[in-house]
């Protein structure tokens, strides 16, 4: 049971601005407590109730940890000096502070907040400088009381700093005007965690703000789903038995967010989509930017207009027909290759078209026709930037291209803007100077990353999105790359051989006859794949462990940084949750000066292997030689903690030699990284992978998560579990469907 502690802070001996968490002194009746917690904006001098658990510290002791806590106005003439002279109201400091106490005694604050004029009656303050207090001080109080408000419904702090930066000293009044804005994806609270406070401040159960709040939170909801809309007939049903109305009553309420712009509502395939305006805004605009650019002339690197042949088809060529043959024998010559004839259409459609979809599967040569149509881009005269939508891709096209790559993020100048929200440096005011960009794993660009890079392309400059269109849909909304080539409306080439000197491993010939519906012959030997039967999930989850921990490194030379653990499932014995506590006990036990933190559902500790699960935009980092910095960690990237500061709250990471230290507020953006989902691991590539094939959810259970995890296989893949399972995945080629209007809109319907 937490205890309540009461007492005067008599010191602030740590606060991390960013999340407010605080160490401090806290003069009590019994004596001095140190206590620690998430207390923002607490100033020397005032009168605190704290209310939590005591603790020993590893480096410092006992201390007492902040659960919640309460702030009461000072107290008689000596807590009312001690916290303005604290420096906690600019302008005032001890010798002010005592001249405002004698003269105005136990009205002091009464007389800063209400008549701050009157402070001008001393000598020193100006009438000027006494207004400037007062503001301070309204500031101060009445960000306390929006956060004291919401205390009480245990809603972060950091909620009520945003929504004071904008409503200000009539923050409280507007949250209790309408308790529903706070849920808006501005300020970040949970639609449940408004819903309380509105039902206790006596909101009806059918009001306006209430059925709006229902109608945003589920299409935002669905965003995460992959939807970039949502029928209307669907939306009123949802919202209707979200909050417990009819759904007339809603359908009012959709009608009249119509009309206010916050809603679109556009038939798309004869059905009535309700899109939040930005995404309908991303989808309407990618599809038209597609559109306009598969019809506009083709122009190379100067300016100049690609000539056509005779029958009316682009032919990319700078002075005559036949020099494009010249430029081909040239690059085979400088890559010691001879093209197949559908690589040597790929680059004829990229030399004379300004978009174009290249998909196909493992070892079909994606990669060398690419390499082709960087150095055909380099002879016609183009500037080409590589890009990939998460670091560890761009960081393999990079060095299979031998050029730099960069994150579609890191391309575009991401940043946050004031409001915390993601906002990039190239867009239609600054566009991009490439004159061509080459995009890999395209499938995992979602419409808004999509729309975000269309809009920086410069009018002429080419784009070209190479992927895997029967891998895994993005983890965003839309279906944007299956889309695209679905519609017909952009040249798409798909590579479908497979060559000599790929064909010969077992895991692109068993990854094609997965997606090609076959089960995989495992009677049949191959070097590179290995299929472990196990039938319960103890056996198939201790043999993962062994295979990670002893035999792979001990029989195989194989260093356990390189083996990645996939499995489709989270939950059950062989799922990532209980394989990444497993793997850890294994090949990172406790050890000393290992320190842990627990948060949430993860356990953290000095060593452990942990992937970035969100894109942070602004997040800083720094080489480990401290000779260069920069900002942005993003959705995918995979590190090792170097350091957990209990005292500070903080936790370090090396991500391949850039160090991002995490505050403990931003936890959530980790997980432990020695097993993860398919879903987790698209865009990378391992040199072995362990995948453990457990039982889990139907819709866990598709060729496309098997196909996923099998391609994301180098050198070795060991499937360890139940044919059977394999055999259910093999033969469900169901896709979770996805409400998506960019197919409908390319294709002109």
């Amino acid at each position: 049971m937490d205890e309540m502690i009461e007492g005067v802070i008599g010191g602030i001996v740590f606060t991390n601005a960013e999340n407010g968490y605080t160490v401090l002194r806290l003069d009590t009746a019994d004596g001095i407590v140190t206590a620690a917690g998430n207390v923002p904006g607490v100033s020397q001098g005032e009168r605190i109730v704290i209310s939590g658990l005591w603790t020993t510290h590893p480096q410092y002791g006992e201390q007492f940890k902040i659960e919640s806590f309460e702030i009461k106005p000072p107290s008689g003439a000596d807590e009312m000096f001690r916290y303005l002279s604290s420096g906690a109201v600019k302008n005032i400091g001890p010798s002010k502070a005592r001249d405002i106490i004698n003269l105005f005694g136990s009205e002091s604050l009464y007389i800063i907040e209400n008549e701050p004029d009157r402070l001008s009656e001393i000598k020193g303050i100006s009438l000027k400088a006494a207004r400037k207090i007062g503001d301070e001080f309204r500031r101060l109080a009445s960000l306390r009381r929006l956060i004291d408000f919401f205390a009480r419904y245990k809603i972060k702090p950091l909620i009520a700093t945003r929504i004071y930066k904008d409503y200000s000293d009539d923050s409280l009044e507007a949250v209790r005007d309408n308790p529903y804005l706070i849920s808006s994806e501005q300020y970040g609270a949970e639609f449940y965690e408004a819903d309380t406070i509105a039902i206790d401040l006596g909101f009806e159960s059918d009001c306006i703000e209430r059925l709006s709040a229902a109608l945003i939170f589920i299409l935002s909801h669905n965003l995460g789903n992959g939807h970039t809309f949502i029928p209307k007939s669907k939306l009123t049903a949802a919202a209707g038995d979200l909050i417990g109305v009819d759904s007339e009553t809603v359908t009012e309420a959709l009608d009249a967010l119509c009309e206010y712009g916050d809603i679109i509502v556009d038939v798309i395939a004869d059905v009535e989509g309700c899109y939040l305006k930005h995404m309908y805004e991303a989808e309407h605009y990618v599809a038209s930017k597609l559109t306009e650019m598969s019809g506009s002339p083709v122009r190379h690197g100067d300016g100049s207009p690609v000539l056509f042949n005779k029958t009316g088809e682009p032919s990319p060529c700078l002075t005559s027909p036949c020099l494009t043959d010249e430029i081909i024998r040239k690059i085979e010559k400088e890559q010691k290759i001879k093209y197949a004839k559908m690589q040597l259409d790929a680059l004829g459609l990229a030399a004379g078209s300004n978009v174009v979809a290249l998909t196909g599967g493992p070892g079909t040569g994606k990669t060398t026709t690419v390499r082709g149509i960087l150095t055909l881009f380099d002879e016609i005269g183009l500037k080409t930037s590589l890009c990939a939508p998460t670091g560890r891709a761009a960081k393999r096209l990079s060095e299979l291209c031998g050029r730099e790559s960069v994150t579609i993020h890191r391309l575009l100048g991401a940043n946050l803007d004031e409001d915390g929200r993601p906002v990039f440096d190239h867009d239609e005011d600054n566009l991009l100077p490439a004159d061509a960009v080459i995009v890999d794993e395209s499938s995992m660009i979602d419409i808004l990353l999509m729309y975000a890079l269309l809009k920086a392309i410069k009018p002429g400059c080419r784009l070209i999105m190479v992927g895997d269109a029967d891998q895994l849909p993005s983890v965003g909304p839309g279906n944007m790359f299956a889309d695209i080539i679905k519609s017909g409306a952009i040249p798409v080439i798909a590579l479908t051989e497979i060559f000599r000197q790929a064909s010969a491993g077992g895991i692109i010939k068993c990854a094609h006859n997965v997606n090609n519906g076959i089960m995989p012959d495992f009677t049949e030997k191959y070097p590179d794949l290995f299929f472990m039967r196990r039938q319960t999930e103890e056996q198939l989850a201790e043999t993962v462990i062994e295979l990670c921990s002893k035999r792979l490194p001990d029989n195989m030379g194989i260093d356990p940084a390189q083996i990645q653990v996939l499995s489709p499932t989270r939950k059950r014995a062989s799922g990532t949750g209980a394989l990444n506590e497993m793997l850890r006990e294994r090949l990172n036990p406790r050890g000393f000066g290992k320190n842990e933190k627990q948060s949430s559902e993860n356990l953290f500790r000095t060593g452990d292997k942990v992937m970035q699960v969100r894109n942070n935009y602004d997040i800083m980092w720094e080489s480990a030689d401290k000779k260069s910095k920069g900002t942005g960690v993003f959705n995918g990237d995979i590190g090792v903690i170097t350091n957990i500061d209990n005292d500070r709250e903080t936790l370090t990471v090396d991500f391949e030699d850039k160090l991002v230290t995490y505050t403990f507020e931003k936890l959530p953006e980790l997980e432990p990284a020695y097993a993860m989902t398919v879903h987790k691991s698209q865009g990378s590539e391992y040199h072995a992978v362990v995948l453990a094939m457990t039982s889990a959810a139907p819709m866990l259970l598709s060729r496309s998560v098997l196909y996923t995890a099998m391609t994301r296989a180098k050198n070795l893949l060991i499937i360890v579990g139940n044919p059977e399972v394999m055999e259910k995945m093999v033969k469900n080629d169901k896709r979770q469907r996805r409400y998506s209007g960019l197919r409908a809109r390319l294709a002109g319907g």
